[in-house]
């Protein structure tokens, strides 16, 4: 198994409550959850990235 980055993640409370939800409708562990949400933007935004790269918009 690949070794895991640790640090410490200061949330709002309101913000803790509705991922810890969230992950338990998905059966996954709030730590998961916040992987997978931040796993999810890296790779829309490599997307959006390669995208503009493809298709560069032209100077006004």
């Amino acid at each position: 198994m690949t070794k895991r980055k640790s640090f410490l993640l200061r949330l709002d409370p309101k913000i803790w409550e509705e991922l810890n939800a969230w992950a338990a409708q998905e059966l996954r562990s709030i730590n998961g959850q916040i992987e997978y949400l931040l796993r999810e933007a890296v790779h829309r935004r490599r997307k959006q990235n390669m995208d503009i790269e493809k298709n560069p918009q032209p100077d006004e």
